[in-house]
């Protein structure tokens, strides 16, 4: 994947001098036991290291400033293995810049009933050392996320790697570089955005550059450059190219301009670093095609993708595919198309003009031309496939003025039916709870119709990562009931609006 890095998890425990240096070389080996355990854990994707048993606001101011300066760090594992005082914590909790999970655990698993005295609890009490640890950092508005349950279980391990999935992308959006090609189709409002708040609270630049400048690297790629002969072989290998499109057919000469359009735009991104781009079929000055298969392929590389000018997408499909690599399944730029409204059965064909990403391909997909029927350039070469059925989700992160919100609903993916004159990428989905009351859930809550489509990230991740980046969540799901969800949105104008003062 592009640009993606591995950076580490710090573990750090807590606890006091009130019991003495035998104690706490017990703690300090425990909790290094524990490190160990979750770095060797094939469930989590980053790297936890053990950095400090910390027992004064020194110690712990001191770890937390490294912290912040550190740019492999991308976030801290807290435990009380005893109890530790947690005005001590303030200062150094104050200073963190860095997302943090609170880890509610102790070290033995069970009690040694026959044998357990006042040395043993004194040792083990993070049953109220975490209590102790959860007030302040909910004293101080500290958003976090709390895993409970002992350090060895697969479920804890499970919902530490969610969070640390949601922390890499996080770690992945801050200084990241988004371009724009052009500017964002005409007179559509939710594409648009604030985007010195986006760098301010989410970490990320959006910047636009003139499709010239995207022209002058395509046409530096020539036209019988071995890259894409080179690339032109690959596509026949990989898809099933039609006939006209493949070497010596009477339209491969499109074909290699689809590769000029990967080649040219992916030195683009290369040379500027950056993760993600949009472009928009209005403006598309120099360029013979809408670039369908080459957004499309680059996007399976890892980069970000919003049609349109959409940036806010483009942005939030990168963070999406950090939080899914390696993990089966795929995710992409999406859109909720059209609808199948049956008495029998509620249904969202989710589809767009022509960049839906092939991680989310279901068999070998087929590569084709066909006229697109708007944006009055010559037909886009493009990769035709169906997604699969299973479990899945749509995100959507939007600028409310104030603030930004991530809509997140869980969808059940269905067998696309053959759909023989629609030459696109293609998704079929059933919404939860049901269309109905999800599909107006998303508009009360002001959800775009762009959004990531993910088979691999979960809810949860997404959850986590709003809590660190500390924007607003609206989680459609099974549990959705339509009064309480516009009671929440009610009190979530009010609650961000204090929260947020005069920053927005």
């Amino acid at each position: 994947m592009k640009l993606l890095a591995s950076p580490e998890i710090w573990f750090v425990c807590g606890s006091q001098h009130l019991y003495g240096p035998g104690p706490l070389k017990q703690v300090a080996a425990n909790a290094q036991k524990v490190a160990a355990a979750l770095a060797a854990s094939k469930k989590l994707p980053l790297k936890t290291v053990f950095k400090a048993l910390l027992t004064t606001p020194d110690e712990i101011t001191s770890v937390m400033l490294a912290a912040n300066a550190d740019a492999n760090c991308a976030g801290l594992v807290l435990w009380m293995h005893t109890f530790s005082p947690s005005k001590m914590w303030i200062r150094g909790l104050g200073l963190l810049k860095k997302p943090f999970l609170h880890l509610h655990t102790q070290f033995n698993r069970d009690l040694p009933w026959g044998s357990i005295d006042m040395d043993f609890m004194n040792l083990n009490q993070a049953a109220h050392g975490d209590r102790e640890a959860g007030f302040i950092h909910t004293r101080l508005r500290l958003g976090r996320k709390v895993v409970v349950g002992h350090w060895s279980d697969p479920e804890v391990h499970e919902r530490i790697a969610a969070w640390q999935r949601a922390a890499r992308a996080w770690h992945d959006w801050q200084g990241a570089k988004f371009v724009r090609f052009g500017d964002n189709m005409r007179q559509v409002a939710v594409t648009e955005g604030d985007k010195v708040s986006a760098e301010m609270q989410l970490g990320f630049s959006v910047n636009t550059h003139g499709v010239g400048d995207l022209v002058a690297k395509v046409s530096d790629i020539g036209i019988d450059s071995r890259a894409v002969d080179a690339l032109c072989d690959e596509y026949e290998q990989r898809y099933a190219v039609a006939k006209e499109l493949r070497k010596g057919g009477r339209r491969h000469e499109e074909l290699r301009y689809s590769a000029r359009l990967e080649l040219g735009i992916g030195v683009f991104l290369e040379e500027g670093g950056y993760k993600g781009f949009t472009d928009t079929f209005e403006d598309l000055h120099g360029l013979r095609q809408l670039p369908g298969m080459a957004t499309q392929r680059l996007m399976a590389a890892g980069y970000g993708f919003g049609g349109e000018g959409d940036w806010k997408t483009s942005a939030l499909v990168r963070a999406m595919k950090v939080m899914n690599a390696g993990l089966p399944g795929g995710t992409s730029f999406m859109e909720d198309y059209t609808y199948h409204l049956s008495p029998k059965g509620h249904r969202v064909l989710g589809a767009h003009m022509l960049e839906i990403c092939p991680s989310i391909a279901a068999g070998k997909a087929k590569v084709e031309i066909h006229p697109l029927g708007i944006g009055g350039k010559e037909d886009p070469v493009r990769l035709v496939f169906d997604a699969p059925a299973g479990a899945a989700l749509n995100a959507s992160l939007v600028d409310l003025g104030n603030r930004f919100r991530l809509l997140v609903n869980e969808v059940k993916a269905v067998k696309v039916p053959p759909m023989p004159k629609l030459p696109v990428a293609r998704a079929v989905w059933e919404c939860r709870p049901d269309f109905k009351t999800a599909c107006q859930a998303w508009i009360l809550a002001g959800g775009a119709h762009h959004t990531g489509f993910s088979y691999s990230v979960t809810a949860e991740m997404l959850e986590d990562f709003a809590t660190i980046a500390g924007i607003e969540t609206v989680h459609i799901n099974a549990d959705t009931r339509l009064p309480q969800l516009k009671q929440d949105l009610r009190n979530n104008e009010v609650y961000y609006h204090l929260n947020q003062g005069f920053r927005a």
